[in-house]
């Protein structure tokens, strides 16, 4: 049974009210089907409780923002008050927001009920930061502290390139934590977990973010859940290309944790990325590898008419939105197709003051905040293929929407919403000799 301080005892017991008690028993009761064997603070939260989903909107009706947070975020059929979060807590990516209305088809009804829910939570105090990239736009939490997060390639970037500890957690767990400031100290939690599982070794050079999200899919696929060491000539990667390459390892497998030595803060070498222990023998990455991931992403596209192109999964960075904005400079794109680059509204408006939303815009692109097509199941009406340079886009979309997918750079996805058609093509991998 987990241990618990004085402290834990006096929450669960009813001292701080019945919503921090029902999170206690919950985060109790998680505690114990893990095997934990006690609960770690944490000061940083990072969860979902605006989007309006099915379940929610229902629980609203009934009885409120509290009787939906009460059943989802703490397993609790009672008639509670939401208290103030304890701990800083932030909104990660839910439903579109204003800034979609008459772009997409997603419900005006969602919009404003998430509104309210802002509203709501807001007053609670959660920071509606509204993206899967926290880190991006101000949450960044310090080496090896413990936080309580959601989302996938969001976990991965915290543990991996940020030095933090969390495992993927969810709905219910991130709600009881946002009150009581606990997590159950299990899993990547532990130093004793974080140490390296696989050698992975590269023989090419990473010519940029679609390398490395073609590098993080194999990845992925060949660890699963487990927790690589990469190697090679991989030069200086980028926020983006650390972005891209842990989602997509996190969408091929399930991966919250990698190692490359010399360039991770868990690990400043190869030794100390093993905890001391001997390395096994690498999987070897190679052209063939690359080539066989890029034939994968692209295995679901069959028609070169593209409709739709989606930029920002994760949420795009400044980098990119000027990126795409230097593309568009002087074009216009396709009547029949559409271009969205999503980012956090926060970046949204340095990208106003910086030309490149009116650029965007001037060419027929749209700059959108707070969601995704994914997240939020929608894509524009008749979409039947699109083109995205994420790896985690092209693996998950096709079967949420049903529709086709392209993935290639993010200058062949502006080329296919200006031309209206897929002409991308693998370019030669630079081999280290």
């Amino acid at each position: 049974m987990v241990a618990l301080t004085d402290e834990d005892k006096a929450m669960r017991d009813g001292r701080d009210g019945d919503a921090v008690a029902a999170a206690m028993d919950l985060l109790i009761r998680y505690a114990d089907a893990l095997g934990a064997e006690h609960l770690c603070e944490t000061r940083n939260v990072a969860g979902t409780n605006t989007q309006p989903s099915p379940a929610k909107t229902k629980l609203f009706e009934e009885g409120g923002w509290s009787k939906a947070f009460a059943v989802i975020s703490l397993d609790c059929d009672d008639d509670i008050t939401v208290p103030q979060m304890k701990v800083p807590t932030c909104q990660l990516q839910h439903g579109f927001g204003n800034d979609a209305l008459g772009i997409m088809p997603y419900s005006e009804r969602n919009i404003e009920l998430q509104a309210d829910a802002e509203s709501f939570y807001s007053s609670k105090g959660v920071n509606v930061l509204a993206t899967c990239t926290p880190y991006q736009v101000g949450n960044l939490p310090t080496y090896g502290e413990h936080v309580a997060w959601m989302e996938s390639s969001a976990v991965v970037y915290a543990n991996s390139v940020l030095g933090a500890r969390t495992n993927c957690e969810g709905g219910a767990s991130t709600g009881s934590a946002s009150i009581t400031g606990r997590i159950p100290c299990w899993g990547n939690h532990l130093v004793e977990n974080r140490y390296g599982t696989h050698l992975i070794e590269s023989g090419l050079r990473m010519a940029g973010f679609q390398d490395w999200g073609m590098f993080g899919y194999f990845v992925g696929d060949a660890v699963m859940e487990a927790r690589p060491v990469m190697v090679g000539d991989l030069g200086q990667p980028d926020l983006a290309d650390l972005k891209h390459f842990g989602a997509a390892a996190a969408s091929s497998g399930g991966v919250e944790m990698y190692h490359i030595p010399g360039r991770t803060p868990d690990a400043p070498t190869l030794e100390a990325a093993f905890g001391g222990a001997a390395p096994p023998e690498p999987l070897h990455y190679g052209e063939a590898q690359r080539r066989a991931m890029y034939d994968s992403l692209n295995s679901i596209g069959n028609s070169e008419e593209v409709d739709f192109v989606l930029i920002g999964c994760p949420h795009a960075s400044l980098e990119q939105i000027g990126r795409v904005a230097r593309a568009l400079e002087g074009r216009t794109l396709s009547a029949g197709t559409e271009l969205w680059v999503m980012t956090p509204r926060a970046l949204r408006s340095v990208a106003d003051r910086n030309g490149w939303t009116a650029t965007i815009e001037g060419a027929g692109g749209r700059v959108l905040t707070d969601s995704c097509p994914a997240m939020s199941r929608v894509a524009p009406a008749g979409t039947k293929v699109f083109a995205t340079d994420s790896a985690k886009q092209a693996h998950y979309l096709p079967a949420i929407l049903g529709i086709e997918a392209w993935f290639g750079t993010t200058e062949e996805c502006v080329d296919a919403a200006v031309t209206g058609r897929w002409r991308g093509s693998l370019a030669p991998a630079a081999v280290v000799r």
